[in-house]
């Protein structure tokens, strides 16, 4: 591990500081359970680390009429565990209990996986589908970040050099909302995925509302199946219509082959995955309606 600048701001104002005063070379410690590991395999090399993990309240994790609100230092652990999160955001909770193993969770921060912007992140599909906001601070203030507009490349965001995620805030859902996500790899856990598939629906009047489905690990970014969406939105969600939806998923998918998988593999099980989490999805709905 190459040699850097420690720091321990004791509030928020004085990290974005830091950050700005760093020019670039900063990175910020919350978790630390991805960064220390590339920090020793020399894959990045930061001249400065600003630890966070004494500012306080950052770890809150409450529901409100707003929604679900995650703070910048609230573990996948604490998600995983939530009863609120259990009842109201299923497929967060098959995420982050997915998640690496239990020892990593008990570290690793929620906000933390959203802004490493990996393809694959399993915290990354369910937030979008769940339309989940960023709120950030930075030096000219505090800004809102739709969740699907903020991760731009592997590993790349909208975040400036000097700002920082304070929360996470997930609305509430309306009635008769189903949720899924489904993780496909070589194991389940302490692995990272091949193919994700997120879905939240809502039904009324037995047709499909509002949906939002998800893709992880075929794309640059986590993608919206804007064409599968478009398929069922309105319609009465029966078998050949959701497999049609699948197909149409399937074709926006942009995947590449790596040792997990082929990119015809994973065009493949996008098909499959989706079909299976539109139909638990709607399982799930359909409970709640009865």
């Amino acid at each position: 591990m190459r040699c850097f600048d420690y720091h321990e701001p004791a509030t928020l104002d004085e990290a974005v500081t830091l950050l700005r005063r760093c020019r670039g070379e900063a990175t910020v410690l919350a978790g630390g359970t991805d960064l220390l590991v590339q920090m020793k395999e020399h894959i990045r090399t930061p001249a400065h680390v600003v630890n966070i993990k004494k500012i306080l309240d950052l770890d809150d994790l409450r529901f409100d009429a707003a929604g679900l609100h995650i703070g910048a230092l609230t573990t996948t652990r604490a998600v995983e565990t939530s009863a609120v999160v259990q009842r109201h955001y299923a497929s967060l909770c098959q995420a982050v209990t997915h998640f690496a193993s239990i020892q990593v969770r008990n570290r690793a921060t929620v906000i933390g996986n959203v802004c490493r912007a990996s393809p694959s992140a399993d915290t990354l599909p369910p937030l979008i589908a769940d339309g989940a906001v960023l709120h950030v601070l930075g030096p000219d203030g505090r800004r809102e970040v739709t969740l699907e507009d903020f991760c731009t490349g592997p590993g790349k965001t909208v975040l400036a050099a000097d700002e920082l995620v304070t929360h996470i805030v997930v609305p509430v859902p309306p009635a008769h909302t189903g949720k899924a996500y489904i993780k496909h790899g070589r194991r389940v856990e302490m692995e990272l995925a091949t193919v994700g598939v997120a879905v939240t629906l809502t039904v009324d009047a037995g047709r499909c509302g509002e949906i939002r489905i998800v893709l992880a690990a075929v794309a640059p970014t986590p993608l919206r199946a804007r064409r599968a969406e478009s398929v069922l939105r309105g319609q009465p969600l029966g078998a050949a219509l959701i497999q049609e939806a699948a197909q149409a998923a399937l074709s926006e998918s942009r995947p590449i082959g790596d040792v997990r998988g082929s990119a015809d593999y994973r065009r493949a099980m996008v098909g499959v995955l989706t079909r299976r989490a539109i139909e638990q999805a709607l399982k799930n709905a359909m409970e709640q309606a009865t």
